[in-house]
């Protein structure tokens, strides 16, 4: 019995294809490796980013505990007998520092949410300029 010759596969008669055309050698291991490095970017971004909201939970943690602490010692202060001009000090004093304490937390807040997006912004920036410039070294080099 006579052999049937086997088919070619798919991978081979698109390579056939693109024979014929005279289309232009792919580097498979160049599209890898600047695929590999947009992944490690992407995963150093995601890492800053995180960081950033570790930090975040550890300042808020912080600030709930200063914050109980000052109404413990509040609390206790009202507690205390004395006379009402004494008693509405103590409450204007607490009032005043929990208000400091907040617009300072709020800043501290802020900036590290700020410096974290910022981090994991620039991550991604200085990927696309490095991927740019690898386009145009590859152009560069087919001329």
């Amino acid at each position: 019995m006579a052999k049937k010759p086997e088919p070619e596969s798919f991978l081979d008669m698109f390579s056939k294809f693109g024979r014929d055309l005279k289309m232009p050698a792919v580097d498979v291991d160049d599209i890898v490796s600047h695929h590999r490095k947009n992944l490690e970017a992407l995963e150093k971004s995601v890492r800053a980013g995180a960081s950033g909201a570790s930090s975040l939970v550890a300042k808020q943690r912080e600030m709930i505990q200063s914050a109980l602490h000052e109404i413990t010692e509040a609390a206790q202060g009202i507690r205390a007998p004395g006379n009402p001009q004494e008693l509405l000090s103590k409450q204007a004093d607490f009032a005043r520092r929990s208000f400091e304490a907040a617009l300072k937390n709020a800043g501290e807040v802020a900036e590290i949410v700020r410096k974290s997006g910022t981090e994991s912004v620039e991550i991604l920036r200085e990927r696309i300029r490095q991927s740019m410039q690898e386009i145009r070294d590859s152009y560069d080099k087919k001329k």
